[in-house]
């Protein structure tokens, strides 16, 4: 799930090389929180027009989450 994240936002980002993906198990949940970490000048592009982007990206991260029979959430910092 994680290289997911990090294979779109690669895609999307003016600076690739500056997008980092770190993911933490929240024990009391049980759910994997995924933080992404892009560029100041590639927030914008990230999170899309209305967030619609940063939505998609979620909602694809939740279908891979439950594949696999966990939960995901996605923060962009």
């Amino acid at each position: 799930m994680k290289e997911l994240i990090e294979f779109i936002a690669k895609n999307i980002a003016d600076s690739p090389d500056e997008v980092r993906v770190e993911e933490e198990e929240d024990v009391e949940d049980g759910r994997i929180v995924f933080r992404l970490f892009v560029a100041e000048d590639d927030k914008g592009k990230v999170i899309g027009r209305e967030g619609r982007v940063a939505q998609a990206m979620r909602t694809l991260l939740r279908v891979a989450a439950a594949k696999q029979g966990t939960r995901a959430v996605l923060e962009i910092v």
